[in-house]
């Protein structure tokens, strides 16, 4: 394009947001709002002819009169130019309960990934600018989140299994106002932007007050991508304390007693919630007072639960398991994927009559060999069984296998890896 071209940085910078290879494939989430009609239109000039493959898809949260007719206008404006398009309806909707706009966010992920997977696709863009950057930090100052909350939004995520890029972070909402006009194109203003029920329109009336003094969207982006640099060293550092300080047996984190009182308090931090992630398979950590209150509790030597999970004091050691109460009623067919995390796996004549269930004390009870394995109860009583009827036929982890096994996906190492993956 040429160097005078007034678009010429937005498009470079959306080109640049992924690196030297893009996918082949892409997909490009658009509401029909002004920063997505945007990022779709430049998605169309970013790349060379045939270079990569674009699809487009809009979420109709059926949430107000009129949204399907507006996911069709969408529909029409996306073949003007020249992408493929689905409309993508929040078919179940909302139930009335929680919050609104979380539940929305939820849904439109669920949407797009099915919709990525269908298509093929491993990569969606999303339109996320520097202004909802801006706003995603007050939010979380709001809440006094830490190092990880004031880092907001990253630009590229892997979220189940699905690759979100946001090409927009570092533009403004003026400026893709300005691209759109300069393009004829035409966008929808979705009415809850003026909604003063939502904590995000709040927020973005109180940046026309804090622009005055110098808490400009540019302003909190750049403190975003700070926190982002700090989070990424705090990380590195909480992993080499895990390959110093942490084993892994039959699924659970055994932490060294000794080296995790030394551990600074956010390294310990963060060590606690992504050992917590990772057994009780949340998608988000605990709130800090609770994750505080259990750190004090376990560099006493203490006992401790929290987001389905147990800590054990044992020997020099501090066992994170998972919580009985937590998967007591979680049952599943042979060959299904077990409490989110375990493959169990047996003879291929085990019969359909056979279940995956937690062992229990019953099932504790009918094993004569769980001492030896050096586990406590508690986490036994929460490990993976097979069971058929009332009858127990294998505790793998207990020491009465019978022919099956029980492994974590990813294995021992996938633990570490999430400490750099989230």
């Amino acid at each position: 394009m040429p160097v005078d071209d007034p678009d010429a940085g937005i498009v470079s910078a959306v080109r640049e947001s992924f690196f030297s290879t893009p996918p082949a494939r892409l997909g490009i989430a658009v509401s029909g709002g002004g920063d997505s009609v945007a990022l779709a239109h430049i998605l169309t000039r970013a790349f060379a002819p045939g270079e990569v493959e674009l699809f487009s898809a809009t979420v109709d949260h059926r949430l107000r009169p009129g949204s399907a007719e507006e996911a069709g206008a969408v529909a029409r404006q996306m073949g003007e130019m020249g992408l493929s398009h689905d409309i993508l309806p929040w078919r179940e909707g909302w139930d009335g309960t929680g919050n609104l706009q979380q539940s929305a966010r939820h849904a439109r992920f669920r949407l797009l990934r099915d919709w990525a997977q269908m298509r093929g696709l491993s990569t969606v863009a999303m339109a996320h600018t520097a202004d909802d950057q801006a706003e995603t930090v007050l939010m979380r100052l709001a809440r006094a989140s830490g190092v990880t909350g004031l880092s907001a939004m990253p630009q590229r995520r892997v979220r189940g299994g699905l690759c979100l890029v946001r090409p927009l972070l570092g533009i403004g909402r003026a400026e893709l106002r300005g691209y759109l006009r300069r393009h004829g194109l035409a966008w929808i203003e979705d009415p809850s932007n003026d909604d003063m029920r939502f904590e995000r329109v709040k927020v973005r009336r109180a940046m026309g007050v804090l622009s005055e003094i110098g808490v400009t969207p540019r302003a909190l982006s750049a403190v975003a991508r700070n926190m982002a640099q700090a989070r990424e060293a705090l990380d590195w550092y909480t992993f080499l304390a895990a390959r110093e300080h942490v084993s892994i047996d039959a699924g659970d984190v055994i932490l060294a007693a000794r080296g995790f009182r030394t551990l600074p308090d956010e390294i310990a931090r963060r060590l606690l919630v992504r050992a917590l992630l990772w057994i009780g398979g949340g998608t988000h950590p605990p709130r800090r007072a609770a994750v505080t209150a259990l750190i004090d509790t376990m560099r006493r030597g203490g006992a401790g639960t929290l987001a389905g999970c147990r800590v054990l004091p044992g020997r020099g050691s501090l066992r994170i398991c998972r919580e009985y109460n937590a998967v007591r009623r979680h049952h599943r067919p042979p060959g299904a994927l077990w409490d989110r995390r375990w493959h169990v796996m047996g003879p291929i004549d085990a019969g359909p009559d056979c279940e995956l269930r937690p062992l229990g004390r019953r099932g504790l009870m009918a094993c004569d060999t769980w001492r030896e394995t050096g586990r406590p109860h508690a986490a036994l009583m929460a490990s993976p069984s097979v069971w058929r009827g009332d009858e127990l036929v294998a505790a793998p982890l207990a020491g009465w296998p019978q022919g099956w096994r029980a492994e974590v996906e990813g294995g021992a190492e996938g633990f570490f890896a999430s400490i750099l993956s989230h």
